[in-house]
């Protein structure tokens, strides 16, 4: 069987390239800003992690660890470890009352923070 040839070649979709091709199509942003991003992305990586910053937008009071515990049916070291990849994110804070730690997020969140938190109803 004889391989059927094309009318049209492949050189006619692409786009004619002045001073050769592989040239960038676009500024790049910048390399702190891509680390900013990217560590915000996987923060909010985790469908547990969103489940909190659900509940932390949703609260109108700090939470205490323990309360994460209740709603989320984990164990304190987990929603420990999800709190801290949080606020390692700069989306949380947390103080201190005694023995136990609340957290709430963060009020100087960065409008893109604000725009991914956003989406979280």
């Amino acid at each position: 069987m004889k391989a059927v040839a094309l009318n049209t070649q492949l050189h006619d979709y692409v786009p004619e390239r002045v001073k050769g091709c592989c040239q960038p199509v676009a500024p790049l942003i910048g390399e702190a800003h891509a680390d900013d991003l990217a560590a915000l992305f996987r923060a909010m990586a985790d469908p547990t992690r969103v489940q909190m910053l659900h509940l932390l937008k949703l609260a109108t009071e700090p939470i205490c660890v323990c309360d994460f515990t209740a709603a989320l049916d984990l164990g304190q070291p987990t929603i420990s470890h999800h709190l801290a990849k949080l606020k390692e994110a700069g989306l949380v804070t947390s103080f201190k009352r005694g023995v136990w730690s609340f957290y709430l997020l963060r009020p100087d969140l960065s409008d893109t923070a604000r725009a991914l938190l956003s989406m979280i109803p």
